[in-house]
């Protein structure tokens, strides 16, 4: 009668938990799996056109990019990442290169005038969205236009 009260308990708990599990387990799960990472400041350096982006500039672009608006996941046949990372446009991309803990991603942030699309590499992996951010968007432009000057 007693191994049989413990049994019902332990499949009581066990139960529980799988139905309703605690939240830092929830979190921990969501956050292996994202696309669109936070950024850290510190661990990470971001360049447009070869050159590097430093002090304030640099906290404003990793603000904006972490607090823009995820729009949809942009699908990527095998064998057509080229064309997601070298798109037929004239302006330069952001490269965000960012470690966390053992993972190391690569960004690449094409601004366009409604859009901000984002190839976010890892490991052998590649895989593309699009993000809504009106400073990320406009940084783009405005960097386009000096660079095309």
């Amino acid at each position: 009668m007693t191994w049989t009260f413990i049994l019902i308990t332990l499949a009581g708990i066990i139960l529980k938990f799988l139905t309703s599990p605690p939240s830092a387990l929830v979190g921990w799960v969501l956050n292996k799996f994202e696309l669109h990472p936070k950024i850290d400041a510190g661990n990470s350096t971001i360049t447009f056109d070869g050159a590097p982006l430093d002090g304030d500039e640099k906290r404003r672009f990793i603000d904006s990019f972490n607090e823009a608006q995820f729009l949809y996941k942009n699908h990527i046949f095998p064998g057509k990442e080229a064309l997601f990372l070298h798109p037929e446009t004239k302006m330069p991309p952001y490269i965000i290169h960012f470690k966390k803990k053992n993972k190391e991603m690569t960004f690449h942030v094409f601004g366009y005038e409604n859009r901000v699309d984002v190839v976010k590499q890892w490991k052998k992996k590649t895989a593309s969205y699009t993000l809504d951010s009106d400073y990320l968007q406009q940084a783009a432009l405005t960097n386009n236009q000096l660079h095309n000057a």
